[in-house]
């Protein structure tokens, strides 16, 4: 019998154990993803008024400006694997948060539509480099064994912009003006950079030391748990571009109160759902997410009152924060580490592309039906990652017992 006093697990993960996760390098790293988001959650909603009363477009050509900072973001992200081939995260990181910034101050002096189609461009570009970066060095100095609840703490940054990024951008729009507003988001980004150094201390859990970045343009290994983030965030896609209109429809005059309540719930689901997901595995936390997540939205097409809009709020960011850091750090953790770049910018694109795709094919729905029936209809995509999340796990245990590769075959 083994002494029970004695520690037979190896060294690595003694270290890994014994590895804190709030670092100032941590930090740094979750308070500059904060600022990132603020700036763009600032921006988003003051743009499609400033454009088309400021070079009198029309409502298609307002649909394709905004939707130009998403296309330029998933393109560069494709590249990003690259980048991280080449040159240092740091310097990677760097480059990024120089365009972010310059392209950020540059959407105030833009004479003309077109420049600021390609102010639009640049800005996406930025945001898509800068964001892949963040989130490669986050995955790179949290323990392996501790990545769900690290990147679950990283990920609060996104939530609390979220909450408050909204109400400040358009306040400073209201009261003082769009250049005021500009003025504002550039200055986020430019306070960034005196905190860089601190990240030149960073270092590796032992497991990750000695690893170099490899580029690609995608991994396959990461498409599971991307295809999964993709399916929630088409939920989310709707809810951005119809919640406003919904609360008309239903006579809910206060519908803003959805995202407060919805990023209060994330901000408390994220504080135990990723140590859930490290201690019990995805199984844990997917299962259940992908209940809350389509249960809240069919809770969220019958309401008629606030009370009703906020239940739907809290259920879903039950849903959603528990869901999104799960898929992240199970995309990163499927993959080598010298491929964590491009499972990154793999997992940054489900989110972009399944908000554009939530936004236009729920936006066909409202065409021909009411709002309400459109989160009814948004409801399948959860329904359809919860099948997709069965039928992996199905084969995967198909694959062991007839001892095939799991990872080969989930990663379809």
């Amino acid at each position: 019998m083994k002494d029970m006093n004695v520690d037979y697990r190896n060294n690595d993960e003694i270290l890994e154990e014994k590895q804190p996760l709030w670092t100032k390098p941590f930090v740094v790293l979750a308070g500059s993803n904060f600022l990132v988001s603020l700036n763009l959650l600032m921006i988003t909603p003051a743009l499609p008024a400033y454009v088309k009363d400021a070079y009198q477009a029309d409502n298609m050509t307002v649909s394709f400006v905004v939707s130009l900072f998403a296309l330029s973001a998933i393109v560069t992200r494709l590249f990003a694997g690259r980048f991280f081939d080449r040159f240092r995260a740091m310097s990677i990181l760097i480059a990024g948060l120089l365009i972010y910034a310059l392209s950020t101050g540059a959407y105030a002096f833009v004479p003309s539509l077109a420049l600021f189609m390609l102010v639009r461009m640049i800005y996406g570009a930025g945001f898509g480099i800068t964001s892949t970066a963040l989130g490669t060095l986050a995955t790179r100095i949290i323990p392996p064994r501790r990545m769900g609840e690290g990147m679950g703490y990283y990920g609060l940054s996104n939530s609390l912009s979220m909450a408050i990024a909204p109400i400040i951008g358009l306040w400073l729009l209201q009261s003082y003006g769009y250049e005021y507003l500009i003025g504002t988001t550039f200055v986020l980004i430019i306070i960034i950079f005196p905190m860089l150094p601190l990240l030149r201390s960073a270092k590796a859990p032992a497991s990750q030391a000695t690893i170099r970045p490899q580029g690609s343009w995608i991994d396959r290994r990461a498409l599971l748990p991307c295809t999964l983030n993709f399916l929630v965030t088409i939920t989310y896609g709707g809810i951005l571009s119809f919640i406003t209109m919904f609360g008309q429809e239903r006579g809910i005059a206060n519908v803003s109160l959805f995202f407060l309540c919805n990023a209060i719930s994330i901000l408390v689901v994220r504080t135990f759902a990723g140590k859930l997901y490290d201690s019990k595995g995805h199984l844990a936390v997917v299962p259940a997410g992908g209940i809350m997540l389509a249960a809240s939205l069919v809770v969220l097409a019958y309401s008629a009152s606030t009370g009703m809009l906020c239940l739907a709020a809290a259920m879903y960011g039950l849903g959603y924060g528990s869901l999104q850091p799960a898929f992240q750090a199970w995309a990163v953790q499927r993959v080598p580490a010298d491929q964590h770049a491009a499972a990154t910018g793999m997992f940054y694109n489900s989110i972009d592309l399944g908000v554009a795709l939530g936004s236009l094919l729920l936006g066909a729905v409202a065409s021909v039906t009411t709002y309400s029936n459109t989160y009814l209809v948004s409801s399948l995509s959860a329904v359809l990652l919860l099948l997709i999340y069965a039928f992996a796990l199905l084969r995967a245990r198909a694959s062991r017992m007839s001892g095939r590769d799991e990872a080969t075959v989930s990663a379809t």
